[in-house]
């Protein structure tokens, strides 16, 4: 969710949408205790007013709500009585959220948005939509033999009435987990439409998801922060050199490397080196190497 895409993070780009459409009266960021303090320092240190912190109560990871059971609590706990928009944290999109939320005002009915992955078998990880006249018809969430390559990417759109249905849902013992259940399952009782769009969609669920959506954000280029120190680099696209870190004799090629890490007489290609990591005198291909940990040439 923080994870920088140049002078931005992930998450910047939604609630910059969300600041600036009077459509929208509350942000809340809903996340467990353990992460409090981190999300807590986010929204004070960045220019965003509307966003407000919703703490769900659990602290362990292995004590979290399915998404669905912690989207409901989040209704009750803030006591959401209106139309909700609810977005992933961890998803790049490529459209602002007003585009979305003009299309959902528009329809005034359950909406998701949808993306081609353009293959049946990357289908294969999400859930996978059938549409007729951008209605949906058809809904099953992590298929084995996917009907389209069209997917769910994690933004909704709900009318009051079918927020007040996330209740209904689970006292049925339904899934609580992904929210493409509820998806499955609300289509079935009331109209649902689909937000399609062209461009990009980055799930920022793996290293080279992440670096993907580095790439795409930077047009094949390169960011170097101003307080990091580089030099004799060769820099290929998609390399992101971040505060504090000194990177000198090495090449790169997307690549990421984290505050205050160092790299020295290496060559990196699609690999991360996290925060005050040091790196020296090594090749990595498709490596993350750990944050404040040391990676030196063999003797």
């Amino acid at each position: 969710m923080f994870l920088p895409l140049g002078e931005e993070t992930i998450i910047d780009p939604i609630f910059a949408s969300l600041e600036t459409d009077d459509r929208v009266d509350n942000v809340y960021l809903s996340t467990n205790e353990r992460f409090a303090d981190d999300f807590e320092t986010y929204l004070a240190d960045s220019e965003f007013d509307k966003p407000t912190l919703s703490i769900e109560e659990t602290t362990d990871e292995d004590e979290k709500f399915g998404v669905i059971s912690a989207l409901a609590q989040l209704v009750e706990r803030e006591e959401i009585t209106d139309d909700t928009i609810i977005v992933a944290g961890d998803n790049y999109l490529s459209f602002g959220v007003s585009e979305f939320i003009d299309s959902f005002v528009a329809r005034d009915a359950p909406m998701i948005a949808a993306y081609d992955v353009g293959s049946r078998e990357q289908a294969r990880s999400y859930g996978v939509i059938d549409v007729e006249d951008n209605q949906v018809v058809g809904f099953t969430e992590k298929p084995a033999n996917p009907s389209s390559s069209l997917v769910s990417i994690a933004c909704y759109g709900f009318p009051a009435e079918s927020v007040d249905l996330l209740e209904t849902y689970l006292e049925e013992d339904n899934n609580p987990d992904e929210p493409g259940w509820f998806i499955q399952w609300l289509h079935d009782r009331t109209a649902t439409y689909a937000f399609t769009f062209d461009g990009a969609w980055f799930d920022i669920g793996t290293a080279d998801s992440y670096l993907d959506a580095v790439e795409f954000m930077l047009n094949d280029g390169t960011y170097v922060a101003d307080s990091a120190t580089t030099e004799n680099v060769t820099l290929e696209s998609g390399v992101q050199i971040l505060e504090g870190a000194t990177v000198t004799d090495a090449t790169l090629t997307r690549t990421v490397v984290f505050p205050e890490a160092s790299v020295k007489d290496a060559s990196l290609e699609d690999s991360i080196v996290d925060s005050h990591a040091a790196v020296n005198g090594v090749s990595l291909t498709e490596s993350t190497v750990g944050a404040h940990s040391t990676l030196n040439r063999p003797e």
